[in-house]
């Protein structure tokens, strides 16, 4: 099959690799009918994230046709679509028993934190991912989903992962009715985190990032207020001004390990890779709350230290909530917002890219150039 490898740091290409097969009687094959490139997955292609191998396969978004299961597979037939969240687990272990699917102890060797995820490096598992023709897909009763007949394929393909983590990083934040809602970052993530704010009854939301095209789909997709952060001297001081010098009820991180926005940090964090990423965003996010707020955490940071500001988070008596999303949590409530035509998620996808010119997709979405929002990969065979 083909499929995308990684290099090393700025280096990916497709080629040649064998087909996945049945390695345990819960697994499934699926050939993959549409995968996308995440803003996570720049972590990785920056050379980020630990244990990234030469050959692995990225992409943790991805919907497609099963073509082969394992003989202990009951609830997947041969010729079911399926959508796939991007957590692997057990369904069965202490976490998937308490509805911590991202968190499933018996899918990772190294899951002293994080479960398994397609596509992320030996430090999520090792399992390769969806941008190729096809993917093995384990513990396959637990993880896919039959695509509703009336769900648009690229709708299915948003809530595999960037609007299902979205919506979750507004669930974490406790919003109530007519709070003010501050989201940094206007990736696909913070653009669903800020459209899922308003369903929950939020009273105001405003969406702070520095590229153009992201902050008009804030506008136009969130239906959100917008602030480009360099035309502020200080953006905490412009969000203080802007909610009576208290702060916001509910802030959300959708940034994670590269913000921009402080040289020092973004270059100790991003660049030099000294701490696990730049913690500006999380930062501005300690300040910019209220007191007695909450601050949910949706952007990814690597495992080593960061400079975070937690003396003023206790000071401050904030909550803070954060894990990866268990995806499939969230897919009965979305599929009935879909379905009553509250939202589309895949509006948020402005390019199509196949995968033989992934390489080029990376580069755009790494650059956010082009007006890139979201990019969906189109495997050979559509």
């Amino acid at each position: 099959m083909r499929a995308m490898t990684y290099r090393g740091p700025y280096k990916v290409r497709v080629e040649n690799k064998p087909d996945p097969r049945i390695e345990h009687p819960n697994d499934a094959i699926v050939r993959v009918e549409r995968a996308a490139i995440c803003g996570s997955d720049l972590h990785l292609y920056h050379g980020l994230i630990p244990d990234t191998r030469v050959g692995h396969t990225f992409g943790h978004e991805f919907i497609g046709s099963v073509v082969d299961v394992g003989s202990s597979v009951q609830n997947l037939s041969v010729g079911d679509r399926v959508m796939v969240p991007f957590n692997i687990a057990c369904g069965t272990c202490f976490f998937c028993a308490r509805g911590l699917l991202s968190n499933c102890h018996n899918v990772n060797a190294n899951a002293t934190a994080v479960g398994g995820i397609y596509g992320y490096s030996h430090t999520a598992g090792g399992f390769d991912g969806g941008q190729a023709e096809m993917v093995r897909v384990p513990f396959a009763d637990v993880g896919p989903r039959v695509i509703p007949e009336w769900l648009h394929d690229e709708d299915g393909l948003l809530l595999t992962d960037a609007f299902s983590t979205g919506y979750f990083g507004a669930q974490l934040g406790d919003i109530v009715e007519g709070d003010t809602v501050v989201v940094f970052g206007a990736g696909p993530v913070g653009l669903a985190a800020a459209r899922s704010s308003w369903l929950m009854g939020a009273g105001r939301v405003i969406v702070v990032d520095q590229i153009d095209a992201r902050l008009e789909a804030a506008r136009s997709f969130a239906l959100a207020e917008t602030l480009d952060y360099r035309e502020h001297r200080d953006i905490v001081v412009e969000l203080k001004k802007q909610t009576d010098w208290l702060g916001a009820d509910v802030v959300i991180d959708a940034v994670g390990a590269e913000a921009d926005g402080h040289f020092l940090q973004h270059l100790t964090g991003a660049k030099l890779k000294l701490q696990a990423g730049s913690p500006v965003a999380l930062n501005w996010a300690i300040d910019s709350v209220r007191k007695g707020g909450t601050v949910s955490v949706m952007g990814a940071y690597g495992p080593l230290f960061s400079a975070v500001k937690f003396g003023d988070a206790m000071n401050k008596g904030l909550t803070i909530h954060t894990n990866q999303a268990p995806v499939a949590r969230q897919w009965p409530r979305l599929l009935e917002h879909i379905r009553a035509g509250h939202v589309s998620p895949r509006e948020l996808i402005t390019h199509r890219i196949p995968l033989e010119h992934i390489a080029e997709g990376y580069h755009m979405v790494s650059a956010k150039i082009d007006g890139l929002v979201k990019a969906a990969v189109l495997p050979p065979t559509t």
